[in-house]
């Protein structure tokens, strides 16, 4: 049986590439007997889903901020760029 040190890393490198049968197997079975590592997993895929919509909604580099910053945020910003 894999230790929870083990699932953890397991369960994060599942995220970023596909595991082997027989480390997917182990993982699926702790998580299945260990509320600790399935509440990680769960968190992790939280925190994965969090991150990609921010990713989503975030303007691409060029484009105007409009009205997310306020006129003074707006000016603060282009004042410390003009003067490092």
């Amino acid at each position: 049986m894999l230790s929870c040190k083990d699932v953890t890393k397991l369960v994060s490198e599942s995220m970023d590439r596909s595991l082997p049968l027989g480390k997917r197997i182990g993982m699926r079975l702790h998580l299945l007997i260990c509320k600790f590592c399935a509440r990680y997993e769960r968190q992790l895929l939280l925190i994965r889903e969090t991150a990609r919509r921010l990713a989503a909604t975030v303007e691409a580099p060029g484009e105007p901020l409009g009205e997310t910053l306020s006129v003074e945020a707006r000016e603060r910003i282009r004042e410390s760029i003009r003067n490092p």
